[in-house]
């Protein structure tokens, strides 16, 4: 069996169908069409796709509609890769002309950046893995529900209090400042009673996010990873990281890495004039990640705040001097997680390519 064999399955997958294609190596269509995503349409599926001995599914989206169907093919013992949006969306408009979308175009699309593309990541059957991804999500959304209530509980402070209430507050400091208000209007009774259920609700989160943390910090400690040890990465960054990056030597160098997270600044020069702008794309939950590391690293005395204070005395912006700071602390998570790598290595089978530790 040659390279020139094995066949690209293109998906454009739903939550009850999915579009399938079936390309060659040199782009000719070899079939395709619509199943559902139910026992019976995923069996059949499987079976149509048989008769390709040598083959690998594209899936667009496999952090996102197309997990599912990524998970069940994993569990089946397919070899599945990840086509981004981004990537499917571009191509379909050099297809199309005009980018329109049909299930056919979306699925045709996927094959041809699974056929052309190399280094798309390939999705593996880790449980370890898949069990962090559950807990970092769900940890993300106690903070956002966390985040929520107090914008809300600031509101109906707002509205009892003259000034209302300090920007940073705890449960307990809302609860204090609760117990002196006493109004005598059916509205304010309203408020309060709403602001005092705000603030149970409050306590639970809290509770709820501390158990997520520590479950987190014991599975994230149990990979062997090193993440936490820099400065302003906690167990829910450590997660993310290793949930969306992966296998960290399928990035070539640090620079890849940066553009693959949206810290790299993309090149805006014309003719003689050199400037750089900021990137919009980019894995935003890893862009996330940084910022908060960089946050972290300017309210203590680090080598972070230190940097950051070398590029604004050199004419640099606040937001100039913090784009290259998080740059830094890109080059510096990819290291960290190469270091890794090559110690999983040294105590395991097989090794990783460019395992360089050159400092950033």
């Amino acid at each position: 069996m040659t390279l020139s064999d094995r066949v690209v399955i293109g998906m454009d997958p739903h939550k009850r169908s999915a579009t399938i294609e079936v390309m060659a190596a040199d782009e000719t269509v070899l079939g395709g069409g619509r199943f559902g995503t139910d026992r019976a349409g995923f069996a059949a599926m499987v079976a149509y796709a048989k008769q390709w001995p040598d083959r690998v599914w594209a899936i667009e989206g496999c952090e996102g509609i197309g997990r599912h169907i990524a998970t069940r093919l994993l569990a089946d013992g397919e070899q599945v890769v990840d086509v981004p949006p981004k990537l499917s969306a571009r191509a379909r408009v050099f297809v199309t002309g005009q980018g329109r979308k049909t299930d056919a175009t979306d699925a045709h699309s996927v094959a041809l950046v699974g056929t052309r593309m190399s280094g798309l990541r390939p999705l593996v059957n880790d449980e370890q893995l898949a069990v962090l991804r559950l807990l970092v999500d769900r940890r993300r959304s106690l903070g956002d529900d966390h985040t929520r209530m107090v914008c809300q509980l600031h509101q109906l402070l707002l509205e009892l209090i003259p000034g209302g209430a300090k920007k940073s507050l705890s449960a307990a400091q809302a609860k204090a400042l609760l117990a002196t208000v006493r109004p005598r209007d059916a509205v304010g009774k309203a408020r309060r009673r709403v602001a005092a259920e705000l603030i149970a609700d409050l306590e639970r989160v809290y509770q709820r996010s501390k158990q997520a943390d520590k479950e987190l910090k014991e599975l994230v400690a149990a990979t062997g990873t090193t993440l936490m040890d820099l400065h302003g990465i906690g167990p829910s960054g450590a997660a993310r990281l290793l949930v969306e990056v992966g296998d960290i030597t399928r990035f070539p160098n640090r620079a890849h890495f940066a553009s693959w997270n949206g810290t790299a600044p993309i090149d805006a020069s014309s003719g003689d004039q050199v400037r750089h702008r900021l990137s919009r794309a980019g894995n935003r939950q890893i862009n996330r990640v940084l910022h908060i590391m960089a946050t972290v690293q300017l309210r203590n005395a680090t080598l972070g705040r230190a940097y950051f204070d070398r590029r604004k005395a050199a004419g640099k912006t606040s937001m100039e001097a913090m784009r290259s700071l998080k740059r830094r602390l890109s080059d510096l998570v990819y290291r960290q997680m190469i270091n890794d790598a090559v110690a999983t290595a040294a105590t395991g089978p097989g090794g990783h390519r460019d395992t360089s530790t050159s400092p950033a």
